[in-house]
């Protein structure tokens, strides 16, 4: 073989990364600003000089080959370095700049972060900032995030790294309405005769409400008149009088210091847990993703302490 044809294009070791990582050659083109047609014309191309398919692609979908998967670590290599001179040059840059793609529950965003995001973009006008707020769980890489907010248990995951933003208790909450007419609960046990809101867990079936005070524990499922997946909903079904609910703190704080919610039960609590950020683990941040963290950390930290009481358990 020529050695003009034996050259290997580090370019398209990287439209081959992309269409094996996001499963479509428009989406890499699209990610590459190629168009698609070059996309494909490149990574034939490479197959050729290589002399074996990487790719085999039917109408429904295509699937790495074998080799494709040897040569797939290199290609990683190759979008490594790329992205690590990207951010080189944001974080060298005077005032952070680019599309900043963030995904985190809307829960958040509405209740707890609207004037945090709005003043973000008033102070670094060269970002643009794209929200996802979808219930789904984003692939940051696959699908070009730059951040997520993400609550509970993180999976291990070397690719990605992560930063503790806050820790979120939880308790119950009802209005004064609600209680007048139906009495406070005086223990857990007096749950079972009252009206509540559920949270519907991943499975599909009402939340457990694990309470706990100090070294005592109560556990079980007060039947709900009402269930949803959305704790902001739940904080308004509770504040019009619907029952009580199990809602973050940081959640109810707004409610509850305009009188429209009361803490039940206020010494128990049910488990906290971890919000944090999380982020590609190149070796470098971009500085709009350090920007935004910093933003973010800035405002947990600002919150009143009557909203973030310790719940003894971290996750």
């Amino acid at each position: 073989m020529e050695q003009s044809n034996s050259h290997i294009d580090p370019n398209d070791l990287l439209i081959f990364a992309y269409v094996a990582e996001l499963g479509s050659f428009s989406r890499a083109a699209e990610k590459m600003g190629l168009p698609k047609s070059t996309a494909s014309r490149r990574l034939a191309g490479l197959e050729q000089r290589l002399g074996e398919r990487l790719l085999l692609r039917t109408t429904r979908r295509q699937t790495v080959t074998e080799f494709g998967l040897q040569l797939l670590e290199h290609a990683r290599q190759v979008v490594s370095e790329v992205d690590a001179v990207a951010a080189l040059r944001e974080h060298r840059q005077s005032a952070p700049s680019g599309r900043l793609r963030v995904s985190m529950p809307s829960d958040f965003a509405n209740l707890l972060l609207v004037d945090t995001l709005a003043a973000f973009a008033a102070t670094h006008p060269r970002i643009l900032l794209e929200l996802d707020l979808s219930p789904r769980r984003v692939d940051l890489l696959g699908e070009g995030f730059d951040l997520a907010i993400r609550i509970g248990e993180l999976p291990d995951d070397g690719m990605l790294a992560a930063r503790r933003l806050t820790e979120v208790s939880t308790g119950l909450y009802a209005s004064p309405a609600y209680l007048a007419e139906s009495g406070h609960p005086a223990k857990p046990e007096d749950l079972v005769h009252h009206n509540t809101v559920g949270l519907l867990g991943a499975n599909g079936e009402p939340a457990n409400w694990a309470l706990s005070k100090g070294e005592a524990r109560w556990e079980g499922v007060p039947a709900a008149r009402v269930t949803a997946n959305s704790p902001e909903l739940l904080i308004r079904l509770a504040g019009a009088g619907a029952g009580i609910a199990a809602a973050p703190d940081y959640f109810a704080l707004a409610d509850v210091r305009q009188g429209r919610l009361v803490r039940v039960l206020p010494d128990w609590c049910l488990p906290s847990q971890t919000v944090s950020a999380v982020f590609p683990g190149r070796k470098l941040m971009p500085a709009k993703t350090r920007a935004f963290i910093d933003t973010l950390q800035a405002t947990f930290g600002g919150m009143s302490a009557a909203a973030r009481q310790p719940s003894g358990r971290k996750i």
